[in-house]
């Protein structure tokens, strides 16, 4: 599949102000869906038309790309006021984007950094600015008024315009990367048909409780699924061997979500405590939460937010950072909804207060695709943070290849950015000498039929990797040898535990039929890979006295600091005991087998970079101190 290669051009303060007859066409700015949409009518000249108009950096992407990976080299980064001296667009750019579209009758706010204008105005006045048909269409399921064609801006200000979002309605929402064995805002126990470590029960030293017999799997006899690692069997598997009183103190580490659950730190506190390790300090855990929280069109679009269903992914994403290191500060930000741009202005909150030094976010889209005006601007961030030291982590999704779900092999968006650090799944042996096993996670999902075990889900879910459609290769990739058969990003770039058989435990307080109570289960997905790496990565910054910046260059430069994953040491899969309803066993249990390193995708375990796990997971070596 060919890769589609976005130019953007470059922006300065000069000229913008000169008037010019005829306008240019704004890239990407027409909806992909046209093609397939039906349009039912020009929309009221009268509506309603709220868009943001994205600005370039002053200079332009590429040289604010050039002075991220110059950042990241030396490690002399900016703080937020230099940045933005240096790279908010100039006031004579904001003054001629204003005037433009405040005198085609549409009001105007403009962001205090110079990030994009605001406007807000009526369907009339929107055509007349940017040259377009407004309209209302239905596509995908959805009634939404959007551009016929491509926006336009006068040619004197086109190039300080990057993208437009608004125009188009249609809504675009990100998911979380958990798996948990439920609904996701339902209440969920594990059955106690479980080992501690892994492997350390089977059904010959501990018998099902209702007499069950549960068969071999191809001639070979399983251990039960772990009931899910705690934070120090975590920390004392993958750390090993770390430089004595790396903790993460000093370092604050950023999590990202949509929504804010009021649990959290009683929560994480008390999961501790129960596990073993020391619950937050006086100050040690902060939050950054907008003023309000809002849902996704919920009475008429099947693109909704589940506020509930976030707070699992939060207390996963908490929980794991600290168990990985216990000294670092956590400071949460919360997206107002579930939709793209709420959760891109964590990064501004991120980016401006420059308290942290590593992000981890545990959600994305499905597939290559992101809306054009979203593109730009998550480069926009990601690029400020690295040149502020300020390191960006994703899941890279729990869907494999993305085939089933698209049609065709795909990574997922925001991960297969060039800028972040895409961090897939493995399936993991956890035992008291350490990692004693790992693959590839992707699962196979067999259950009980006339005393054998038959496969009934033939791809239940894996970790997210493989080529990019529409984001080329970047050139630490191809100076490392990756060569992609499509010419795109490679992902993931790195792995951790995520299989939801081998995940881990975490306590949360769920919604139970009747009460609303704290209880402890195991979980899973690329969300629990991406804090567990940022939690290490925590100490890789204490150790070396500062931020890193875009960590990829560094680590395709050298993979040293992480295990090749190969697929040794683990078995073919592990048996899984779950009630029946999810909560006890009023309703009797039901019995599984989830496999390991399937191969019904395209994506496969090798030796050295391998699309399944990346250079593989991270150990002791990779918090080595940076220069």
């Amino acid at each position: 599949m060919a890769v589609v290669v976005t130019v953007i051009a470059a922006v300065t303060g000069a000229g913008v102000a000169d008037a010019a007859p005829t306008p240019k066409p704004i890239p990407n700015s027409s909806p992909g869906w046209l093609t397939h949409g039906k349009n039912l009518g020009a929309a009221s000249p009268n509506g309603q038309v709220s868009a943001r108009v994205y600005l370039a950096p002053n200079g332009g992407l590429t040289a604010l790309q050039s002075a991220a990976e110059a950042a990241s080299s030396s490690h002399h980064f900016l703080t937020p006021a230099q940045y933005h001296a240096q790279f908010d667009a100039t006031g004579a750019t904001v003054s001629a984007v204003s005037s433009w579209l405040s005198g085609a009758g549409l009001k105007v706010k403009v962001d205090a950094n110079h990030r994009y204008v605001d406007v807000t105005g009526n369907v009339r006045a929107a055509d007349k600015a940017f040259g377009v048909t407004i309209a209302n269409f239905s596509h995908d399921g959805l009634n939404v008024q959007a551009p016929t064609g491509s926006a336009s801006a006068p040619a004197s200000v086109a190039s300080a315009v990057i993208a437009i979002q608004g125009l188009d309605t249609t809504v675009s929402v990100v998911e979380p990367r958990t798996q948990k064995p439920s609904p996701p805002s339902a209440g969920f126990r594990n059955a106690p048909v479980c080992s501690h470590w892994y492997g350390d029960q089977t059904p010959a030293t501990l018998p099902t409780p209702d007499g069950t017999v549960l068969p071999q799997l191809n001639g070979a006899s399983l251990p039960y699924a772990p009931c899910g690692y705690t934070g120090p069997q975590l920390r004392n598997a993958y750390e090993a061997g770390a430089a004595a009183g790396l903790d993460g103190r000093g370092v604050t580490v950023a999590i990202t979500d949509a929504y804010a659950s009021a649990t959290i730190e009683a929560d994480a506190n008390k999961y501790a405590v129960q596990t073993g390790d020391q619950p937050f300090a006086a100050g040690q855990f902060s939050q950054s939460l907008p003023k309000a929280f809002t849902q996704v069109n919920s009475n008429n679009s099947p693109r909704q937010c589940d506020a509930s269903g976030w707070y699992g992914e939060e207390t996963l994403d908490v929980e794991a950072v600290h168990a990985m290191a216990p000294a670092a500060n956590i400071r949460y930000y919360a997206g107002a909804s579930c939709q793209d741009s709420d959760l891109l202005d964590t990064f501004t909150r991120i980016n401006d207060e420059g308290i942290a030094t590593i992000v981890t976010n545990s959600w994305g889209g499905v597939g290559d695709v992101v809306k054009p005006a979203l593109f730009q601007a998550y480069e926009t961030a990601f690029l400020q943070g690295a040149v502020q030291g300020i390191s960006y982590a994703f899941s890279t999704g729990d869907s494999g290849d993305e085939a089933a779900n698209v049609g065709s092999p795909q990574t997922d968006y925001p991960a297969s950015d060039p800028f972040v650090t895409g961090v897939g799944g493995t399936s993991t042996a956890i035992t008291p000498a350490g990692v004693t096993g790992e693959t590839g996670w992707q699962t196979t999902k067999y259950t009980l039929a006339n005393g054998a075990w038959a496969p009934t889900v033939p791809f239940q879910y894996g970790g997210g990797g493989g080529f990019s459609s529409n984001i080329p290769e970047p050139a630490y990739q191809v100076a490392a040898g990756i060569h992609s058969p499509n010419g795109g990003r490679a992902l993931p770039d790195v792995s951790m535990d995520a299989d939801p058989t081998t995940g881990m435990l975490v306590g949360q307080t769920q919604t139970f039929p009747g009460s609303a109570s704290y209880d402890t289960y195991r979980i899973g997905g690329t969300s629990l890979a991406s804090p567990l790496f940022a939690g290490m990565t925590a100490l890789k910054i204490q150790a070396s006295g500062h931020g890193l910046g875009l960590l990829n260059p560094a680590i395709y430069a050298d993979p040293s600091g992480f295990h090749d994953v190969t697929g040794a040491g683990i078995d073919a899969g592990n048996i899984r005991v779950d009630f029946v309803n999810g909560l006890d066993s009023s309703n009797g249990y039901v019995y599984s087998v989830r496999s390991f390193n399937t191969t019904n995708t395209t994506l496969k375990v090798g030796t050295g970079w391998d699309s399944e796990t990346g250079w593989g997971s991270a150990r002791a070596g990779w918090l080595t101190p940076a220069p």
